[in-house]
């Protein structure tokens, strides 16, 4: 009596499925979501597929589940269902065991129930959520697993450890951004998201971001977070455009339990970083992981961002910090100075207080020098010694401008509308006046080209250096016109 022919193994049938989905889909697709999954067991007529994360289950479930269990049903008759299960890749190797290697009888049911050991758990986090890349935390705040168990990449920026709660001076200003970060960084549930804080140019947004990564890591060091600034968001997608490397950037970015992009604005204008900050967000709120966002300006005045993007910007708590006070500053040099073990006389420091309005970076730089000066001529502070080595940064603060105060004087001085700054028209009546005020501007702030266009009316800044050319040559060659010149930049500084 001849033999009957050995029946297909577990393993033959899945590499029959996936040739016919290579096939099928293509390389690409192929390499971005097939190749990465793993047969976990056979169960009583159901297939279960393993993947590396969740973001690629959903994904999966989505595109390619049907067309799996069609696949398999062609393979074996027996097979009703496929699910989708997220494990490690090494485990559900470990489960095609040698006693499930034995033949399947094709279309035979008594013979299909193949059992595989099953995958090793996932570490199952506090909230009841099993981590996409198991409990590990991101070091420094800035590392995860990628894909297929390699080891973790360093994808955020590190944590500053000068910038904790314990070294966040208080005051009225920041006093409300400050408890909501605190209350963001010390609950275990997401109490508003995303938080958006909002203010000008070394305010401490920065300071509380990295304070808040800390507290987190201190209080949760199973969940993982990550810190970096919106220009490294959109350096890393470009790259991963680059190197067709989507799929790996999606799960870095939406497998975190708590994101924070530093500086937003500077996605404005950059329409496909928009479109996947777009979908991130969207993918992490609906996990309900937590976002915090800072920029320069509240989500309403955001310039180049789409509608879409900004209403979601505002969805949660929006968090101002004003410009610091006389006693805010007083406070934050005279903390500064004792953590630095600084003899610095009170006379000294107020009048720093008084004449560094600015920002608190500046404040702090300010004492840096005083201190360096001390230390390596050997002499005490004094008032002289610091009115001398601060000279420059002293008559920079003396004659500071903001742009809106050069519009609202030159609009006032050739008796247009302030509106007319922003506007497009382009009658010599009001583009002369509008040249001179981006001149000043260049002349007597400290923003940039991009900076100076945006807050006319959001022009280019080659708009802008024609004009800064154009005032020149004009001053150049007509006397009066040169004179008006001089009459309003002495206004200014007055």
């Amino acid at each position: 009596m001849r033999d009957e022919p050995a029946a297909p193994t577990v393993e033959t049938q899945w590499a029959r499925v996936r040739g016919k989905l290579r096939a099928e889909f293509g390389e690409v697709a192929y390499r971005s979501w097939l190749k990465p999954l793993t047969l976990a067991g056979i169960d009583e007529g159901e297939v279960r597929i393993a993947v590396p994360t969740r973001f690629m289950q959903d994904w999966v479930r989505t595109h390619y589940a049907e067309r799996l269990r069609a696949l398999w049903k062609a393979e074996n008759k027996a097979i009703r269902a496929v699910e989708i299960v997220i494990a490690t890749p090494a485990a559900a190797v470990r489960s095609v065991t040698a006693a499930d290697r034995s033949p399947i009888q094709v279309g035979r049911p008594d013979m299909a129930k193949a059992r595989m050991a099953p995958a090793l758990p996932q570490t199952t986090r506090a909230d009841g959520e099993i981590p996409a890349h198991g409990d590990r935390r991101l070091a420094g705040g800035a590392a995860m697993a990628p894909v297929g168990g390699a080891e973790p990449e360093d994808f955020g920026a590190p944590l500053d450890p000068r910038f904790t709660f314990d070294n966040f001076v208080i005051g009225k200003p920041n006093e409300f951004a400050t408890a909501a970060a605190r209350r963001v960084a010390e609950e275990a549930k997401v109490p508003f998201n995303p938080l958006f804080l909002y203010g000008g140019v070394g305010l401490g947004k920065t300071h509380l971001m990295h304070a808040i990564a800390w507290e987190i890591r201190k209080r949760h060091p199973q969940r993982k977070v990550v810190y970096l600034s919106a220009e490294m968001f959109m350096y890393r997608f470009i790259r991963a455009l680059r190197f067709k490397d989507m799929m790996a950037f999606k799960e870095q970015f939406r497998s975190v339990d708590v994101l924070m992009i530093d500086d937003v604005q500077f996605i404005s204008g950059k329409d496909s970083t928009q479109e996947e900050f777009f979908h991130t967000f969207n993918a992490l709120v609906d996990q309900n992981r937590q976002i915090v966002l800072s920029a320069d300006k509240s989500p309403a005045d955001l310039e180049g961002i789409e509608d879409r993007v900004r209403s979601r910007l505002g969805w949660g708590l929006v968090a101002d910090i004003h410009p610091t006070t006389y006693e805010l500053r007083l406070g934050i040099l005279q903390t500064k100075a004792e953590k630095m073990g600084l003899a610095v006389p009170p006379k000294v420091l107020e009048f720093l207080a008084h004449k560094i309005t600015s920002n608190v970076r500046e404040l702090e730089g300010a004492l840096n020098r005083i201190a360096a000066h001390a230390t390596l001529v050997g002499r005490p502070i004094t008032f002289e010694t610091a009115q001398d080595v601060l000279h420059d940064l002293l008559r920079a603060n003396d004659r500071r401008v903001t742009i809106e105060e050069i519009q609202k004087r030159v609009a006032e001085h050739y008796s247009i509308r302030l509106a007319d700054m922003h506007s497009p028209r382009r009658a010599r009546l009001v583009a002369r006046p509008r040249q001179v005020a981006m001149y000043l501007a260049k002349q007597l702030t400290s923003r940039s080209l991009p900076e100076i266009g945006r807050k006319f009316g959001g022009r280019d800044h080659t708009t802008v250096m024609h004009a800064v050319k154009k005032i020149e040559e004009l001053r150049a060659t007509d006397s009066s016109f040169a004179e008006d010149i001089e009459l309003l930049r002495r206004m200014l500084e007055a």
